[in-house]
This record gives C-alpha cells, sequence and structure tokens, in this order.
C-alpha cells in the first residue's frame, strides 16, 4: 500500500489538498483511505460529508476514516487500570470510570499514530492519504515512534527481560520491589507497535508532502520544515504551493507578483506544483474535482527516507566521515554532543538523538564541517578498541 503523509503550516490548506488528492486517486480505480485526526470534522465539511469513528465511504472506492481520539484513549487507561490493579489497590487509589475520562494533550497524536498502522498492516486499501496536523505537531508526530522506543529501552531494556526468574530474588536482596512481568510485557507490546509505526514512516512507499501558500510566512514554514524533516531522515515528494492567484492587476498585482517570486525561490529545491485559487473556500466532492492537486503518478518513485552514508577514508586521511544531509541549515544554529553510542544533533529548534552505525561507535568525534547543505562529522578510530590499525 503507498502512503502520502500530507502537512503544512495551519490555514495553508492541508486538509482540502488531503481531500482532493484522495479523491484524484479513487476516481482513477484506485482504492483509497483519508485518515484525519483533527477533533472538529474539516475534513467531512471539505469532503461534503460527515466522517467519525466509523469509517464512511464519500465516493466510489474513496473511504474516510477519523478515529476517535477519546474512545481510544478510554480504552487504553481502563486496560492500564485491569494490568496494574495490585499495585492501585495497595496504593489505595480510585479508579477512574470510563464517562469520566478525557483525552490528554497528546492524545490524537497516539491516536493518528495507532490508525495509521492499523490502516497499513488491514492491507484493505491500495493508497492511505493522512491529513496530518500543522507542520510543527507533526513533526513531533512523526518523531514520536523513535522517541518513545528509546525512551522504553532507556528504562526497561529488553535484556533485563532475561533475568525473569530472578527478579524475586533481586527484589529481596535489594530490598525494594522489582518490576512485574505486565510490566516488561506492556513495554514489550508498545515497542513492537511503534516499531510497526516506525516500519509504514519508513517504508519506500511512504512519502511526505509539503501544503503551503507562497508568501512570506509560507517560505519561512516550508524552510523550518525542510530542515525539520532532513533532520528525521525524511524529504518532501512534492510542494504543493496551494491557492496560487491568477495574473491580475490593480491592487492584486502586488500580492501575485509575490506569489510569484516565492514560487521562483521554491523552484530549486523541491519539486513545485502548484494549485489554483478557486476563488472561493472548496466545499464537496465538485470543488475538490476542480483542484489540479498532483497524483501519486506524479512521484517520481524515490523513497522519501534519506541515507546518511559513512565514507571510508582511513586510507587517505586516516578518518570516517557521517554524511548528514541537513539543507537550510545555518552553522552558528548546529550543535553536537556525542553521548555514549549515540549522537545528539541540534539544528536550531529542532533536535535529534541518533544511534551511531556501529562502525563508529569504536572511534572519537574529531571534528565537522557544514558544506553544501551536508553537515560532515569525522571521526578517527579510538587505539584501545581498533587494536589491528598502527
Amino acid at each position: 500500500m503507498r502512503t502520502i503523509l500530507i502537512t503544512g503550516p495551519g490555514g495553508s490548506g492541508r486538509t482540502t489538498v488531503a481531500a482532493a488528492t484522495a479523491l484524484r486517486a479513487a476516481g482513477n480505480g484506485t482504492r483509497t483511505l483519508v485518515l484525519s485526526a483533527d477533533r472538529t470534522d474539516t475534513l467531512g465539511a471539505v469532503l461534503g460529508a460527515a466522517t467519525g469513528p466509523a469509517p464512511v465511504t464519500v465516493a466510489p472506492n474513496l473511504t474516510a476514516w477519523r478515529p476517535d481520539a477519546a474512545a481510544g484513549f478510554r480504552d487504553d487507561l481502563s486496560a492500564f487500570q485491569e494490568r496494574a490493579a495490585n499495585v492501585l489497590d495497595l496504593l489505595g487509589a480510585s479508579r477512574l470510570d470510563a464517562e469520566e475520562v478525557t483525552p490528554l494533550p497528546g492524545a490524537e497524536e497516539l491516536n493518528l499514530l495507532r490508525a495509521l498502522r492499523d490502516a497499513a498492516l488491514a492491507e484493505a486499501h491500495d493508497l492511505l492519504v493522512v491529513d496530518l496536523p500543522p507542520t510543527p505537531q507533526a513533526l513531533a508526530l512523526l518523531a514520536l515512534p523513535e522517541e518513545l522506543r528509546r525512551y522504553l529501552r532507556r528504562l526497561l531494556p529488553p535484556e533485563r527481560q532475561a533475568a525473569r526468574a530472578l527478579r524475586p530474588v533481586l527484589g529481596r536482596l535489594a530490598g525494594v520491589p522489582m518490576p512485574s512481568e505486565w510490566l516488561y510485557e506492556t513495554a514489550a507490546r508498545w515497542d513492537t507497535e511503534l516499531g510497526a509505526v516506525e516500519a509504514v514512516l519508513a517504508d519506500p512507499n511512504t512519502v511526505v508532502r509539503l501544503v503551503a501558500e507562497p508568501g512570506p510566512a509560507g517560505a519561512d514554514a516550508v524552510h523550518s520544515a525542510g530542515l525539520a524533516l532532513a533532520l528525521r531522515g525524511l524529504r518532501t515528494d512534492v510542494l504543493v504551493a496551494n491557492r496560487v492567484l491568477p495574473e491580475a492587476n490593480g491592487w492584486l498585482a502586488g500580492l501575485v507578483a509575490q506569489q510569484r517570486k516565492v514560487l521562483e525561490e521554491w523552484q530549486e529545491p523541491y519539486d513545485v506544483r502548484t494549485v489554483a485559487h478557486l476563488g472561493r473556500d472548496p466545499r464537496g466532492t465538485d470543488d475538490l474535482a476542480a483542484l489540479a492537486v498532483p497524483g501519486t503518478l506524479d512521484v517520481n518513485g524515490t523513497t522519501s527516507t534519506v541515507e546518511w552514508p559513512v565514507a571510508d577514508r582511513l586510507a587517505d586521511d586516516g578518518v570516517l566521515v557521517w554524511h548528514l544531509p541537513l539543507p537550510g541549515a545555518i552553522r552558528d544554529d548546529l550543535d553536537l554532543i556525542r553521548r555514549g553510542d549515540e549522537l545528539v544533533v541540534a539544528a536550531g529548534q529542532f533536535r535529534r538523538i541518533v544511534p551511531l552505525p556501529s562502525v563508529l561507535r569504536r572511534c572519537t568525534v574529531d571534528g565537522a564541517a557544514l558544506r553544501e547543505g551536508e553537515l560532515r562529522i569525522r571521526f578517527v578510530p579510538d587505539p584501545d578498541l581498533w587494536p589491528d590499525r598502527p
């Protein structure tokens, strides 16, 4: 199944573009599911058909689904209370009833990731179009599976689960209660579920598509989003320039000129596809069909994931060089911190902790340079860990 993840700055029309993209694919005979996480039914308003917790058919070959974050959160909390019943009783905690539970911040994001995984595993559709939240929230959502898996492995390392039979003994020796079996089982289940989401995001058939209105605010948002996606090892397949105005005179001429200037700036780093302004807010399938959005056949077929290769220059320069493509990065805004077998990479307001490739774990950092939108980090072998080197 192919997956198109669509995001953009707030107010850019990303939901409209997502709905139009799904409708176009469905019209070409592709079994398509469009997925949204908005609490309000913005997707339904654009499609002209209400969407909700149950998938609904809105056109031939087109299904829309807006999972209920509140219901998912209640189910998760109920399951947790059942599994932790002994601990809660020991603490004298009062159980929460389902009707008094409201979703916490972040519940929509977790629910959307789960729905994304379920839709991919179900294989009931040929194309999944995901209306992601506005870009800042979307970037945090795309980072969530990797970050949560890292936290789980630090707090409950999988290798410690091998000592299950020893935990009661260790508990008596240490004088403190050891983690219960259910805690490890829950951590393992979460790790598996998050791993499935990561697999969908890293799949060659998954692409990230940006939507922005050409203008100063849109240009700033695209620059920021491009850098953040690069830091996550992702790149966009298409940049949809939305609500592009036709040539005009009078007071609109300045706005048109402003859009043309931004479009020219976007042409070099992105594959830009323009969508004309309809002169009104699109509503219903007729309006969506009038939008010339790029379809799946317009994609160049390359994966959205970006390789971070390690170049072996030991013979010539005595170093290994790790290449990290970071287009749009500014030298003064970059920061690197080595933490054991991990590297903390910060680019402006964005930050990512990545595991070092195995060959670099036996090396020390020798320096770094930013050249032509690529961060190149030099590593030299640690003589204590490379005994065969002179």
